[in-house]
């Protein structure tokens, strides 16, 4: 199969463009229309770069999902301290929030029942990296509550997620980091 590193100019632009639509509206919020639209070229060009939707999306999300891991791999290299780290990976979702956008993955794993075994593969890589991320985080910011990082961890996770959907719906900038402030005092980090 595919993989966004081998993509011409114009692929990359289909691609940007799909993982736009896709966050803004999910999976089935958009066409091979839409994007030839906004890219600007013919839809059977977009048929050219990638036959299928599902082939389309496979490379959207592999795209996604190393961005994504990339990203934990900088929180470790630029911050020294967990509880800086938890607060530069809260503002990841903070981010995308603010960019009227919802993550990716998030989006995608309301469908995952529906989508092919490879883009299923790549959602679990998403949430599992990251929960192993936050798990290895969570345990250095608190050893004495190393036995319940994991839990905390999925809490951490599931928290993000659902406040960028509640913060898209209520229109509140901030949901993101409000929900990680608010589970970071919990904490008492």
């Amino acid at each position: 199969m595919r993989t966004y590193t081998d993509l011409s100019i114009t692929a990359a632009r289909i691609v940007d463009v799909a993982e736009s639509l896709i966050q803004r509206q999910g999976l089935n919020g958009f066409s091979y229309n839409n994007i030839a639209r906004a890219v600007g070229i013919r839809k059977p060009s977009v048929h050219h770069h990638f036959s299928t939707k599902a082939d389309l999306v496979h490379v959207v999300t592999q795209r996604y999902v190393d961005r994504f891991i990339s990203q934990l791999e900088r929180l470790d290299h630029s911050h020294a301290a967990p509880k800086d780290k938890l607060l530069s990976y809260a503002q990841l979702f903070q981010d995308t929030s603010q960019s009227a956008r919802l993550c990716l993955c998030g989006m995608l794993g309301a469908e995952s029942e529906s989508l092919p075994n490879p883009i299923r593969e790549h959602l679990q890589t998403f949430f599992n990296a990251n929960l192993l991320w936050l798990t290895a985080t969570l345990a250095m910011a608190w050893p004495r509550r190393a036995g319940s990082a994991q839990g905390t961890a999925l809490l951490l996770l599931s928290s993000l997620e659902g406040a960028m959907i509640v913060g898209r719906t209520l229109l509140v900038n901030d949901a993101p980091m409000q929900a990680a402030k608010a589970l970071f005092d919990q904490l008492d980090c």
